[in-house]
């Protein structure tokens, strides 16, 4: 049997996690009234607004990818579990959607960001 698919989706998973992590501890280790007017002037530079878009699109698309292999490996053996045990259907689908969480998460880490700019 070839366990390398589930190595590379736990890697996946856990890499689609950690980004989505740091960005929600950066996100509310800063209150947004509590910055000084530096920091607001700041968040208005050109830097940081590149910065938020990069991160925003690396959350929305990793989480993304991460999600459509999940998807692919759940799907295909729900698939043949289906074939085997019909009445898993209810199992199967909430194991399917579980999996296609992790975009949306995703999505949601990059609105938090793109909102704080």
């Amino acid at each position: 049997m070839n366990y390398g698919h589930k190595a590379a989706t736990a890697a996946l998973l856990t890499m689609a996690v950690a980004i989505a992590g740091a960005a929600l501890f950066l996100l509310t280790s800063i209150p947004a009234g509590a910055q000084s007017p530096a920091a607001a002037a700041a968040a208005t530079d050109p830097e940081v607004m590149r910065w938020a878009f990069i991160s925003a699109a690396a959350a929305a698309g990793l989480s993304t990818l991460a999600a459509g292999y999940a998807v692919a490996v759940v799907g295909s053996a729900a698939v043949g579990t289906l074939a085997e045990k019909p009445e898993l259907l209810g199992r199967v689908l909430i194991l399917v959607g579980l999996a296609e969480g992790i975009a949306i998460y995703g999505l949601i880490v990059a609105i938090l960001i793109l909102n704080r700019t």
